[in-house]
């Protein structure tokens, strides 16, 4: 029986800027949380500056990024560094079960919004602070990217051609994660209130975030028998094939976990000559050097044939391989489409768009499509005057000083 959603009743102030702060509230905001966020004006959140943009026209309203952000939430502006914007800010903390921001210590301390200070307004608030290095340490205060965090936390150095530069992690990857692992930590410290009835930080540092995700087993083996990791490139040297090979179309990715599958491959290129090459008997045991030479040996039968047929004959031969799908592959999958991923909006300024949707499913308190994302200050009316109780004067004032 649906019983509504998992956050109803949630209410959360965002007040941060660009990918971090916005994806950890756009999550709590598809399991039924109230957003409220918080954009400084005139321009708003830097995401708003970022594309895509619809035909390459760069428009405060038309940015894929915030779009995809931003979506479900209400928006409102207003000034921190002014009494006014601060006396409107401390009045929303106080309706707020949560706040968000991705601020810098030292910003939050020189606008004196630090958690001591909202705490003391609201003693139940639970304040979520993403940043790249966490709110303590030598380096709390540098200012610091997505990339930063890729590269503090090593995984850059994990990442490409073993003899070719580090390369860092995509699209903001770090941000993404960051946000992730918020949106968790969020809703632990709100159960601990339960028991409390008291809030608490939650810090979250992305480095951090990428250094426990992506790097427990190199400590183990440095720290254990002095190996000293490298990048592997497009393949895993420890077992033969973990590998990403090209095909007619694209690129697969192939790894074999046991000798039957490996027997069912060998089958399916119909037992070719070499494959009983004393050189390339024990597959697991093979130097890098071999793995390459069976890699030459095997692009010429996967180059003759699409991603689509392979996936065919592997599923067939219950090969557990699988291409590398595209963009426009991902939209068209059928696994997508069968589990309800995408979301379909409608914004009045930037048309129809197709968004990511809620990436947990929850049987009983489902998440549900989000409302398009706010356009700048869209909400100052509805927040300040029906859950502030400012007049329309006052408003007027606020609009007229630029406060809001």
């Amino acid at each position: 029986m649906n019983q509504g959603q998992a956050l109803q009743g949630l209410r959360v102030l965002e007040f941060g800027d660009y990918i971090s702060a916005a994806y950890c509230t756009r999550l709590l905001a598809h399991y039924g949380a109230e957003v409220i966020k918080i954009e400084r004006p005139p321009a708003g959140d830097l995401a708003r500056r970022h594309g895509p943009f619809p035909n390459d026209g760069p428009h405060p309203e038309k940015s894929g990024l915030f779009l995809l952000l931003n979506a479900g939430k209400l928006g409102v502006t207003l000034d921190p560094e002014t009494s006014t914007g601060r006396a409107l800010l401390l009045d929303l903390v106080r309706q707020a079960d949560v706040l968000v921001e991705n601020h810098r210590p030292d910003e939050m301390e020189r606008w004196d919004l630090t958690y001591e200070t909202l705490g003391a307004v609201n003693p139940s608030l639970v304040m979520t602070s993403i940043t790249t290095f966490g709110q303590s340490g030598p380096n709390r205060d540098r200012k610091a990217y997505a990339i930063t965090a890729s590269a503090a936390s090593g995984v850059a150095f994990r990442i490409g051609d073993p003899a070719r530069q580090p390369l860092t992690m995509p699209y903001d990857r770090a941000d993404y994660w960051g946000g992730m692992n918020a949106a968790t930590a969020t809703m632990l410290a709100i159960m601990a209130r339960w028991k409390s009835g008291r809030g608490q930080q939650v810090d979250i540092s992305t480095a951090d975030c990428l250094n426990t995700y992506n790097n427990p087993l190199d400590y183990l083996d440095y720290v254990d028998t002095g190996y000293y990791p490298r990048r592997n490139g497009h393949r895993n040297p420890a077992i033969y094939p973990f590998v990403l090979l090209p095909c007619k179309d694209g690129y697969f990715g192939l790894i074999v976990g046991n000798d039957r599958q490996w027997a069912r491959f060998l089958e399916v290129m119909g037992n070719p000559a070499w494959a009983n090459d004393p050189r390339y008997k024990d597959r697991n045991a093979m130097d890098l050097q071999r793995k390459e030479e069976l890699d030459n040996l095997i692009k010429p039968w996967l180059a003759q044939r699409t991603k689509a047929e392979l996936w065919e004959i592997f599923r067939k031969n219950r090969i557990p391989w699988h291409p590398v799908q595209t963009v426009d592959e991902l939209l068209e999958w059928e696994q997508l489409k069968a589990r309800d991923y995408w979301d379909r909006t409608e914004h009045p300024d930037a048309g129809a768009w197709t968004l990511p949707g809620a990436p947990f499913k929850l049987s009983e308190t489902p998440a549900t499509p989000l409302s398009p994302a706010p356009r700048l200050g869209a909400d100052n009316t509805r927040v300040y005057c029906e859950l502030l109780g400012l007049s329309e004067l006052d408003m007027a004032r606020l609009w007229r000083t630029s406060i809001i």
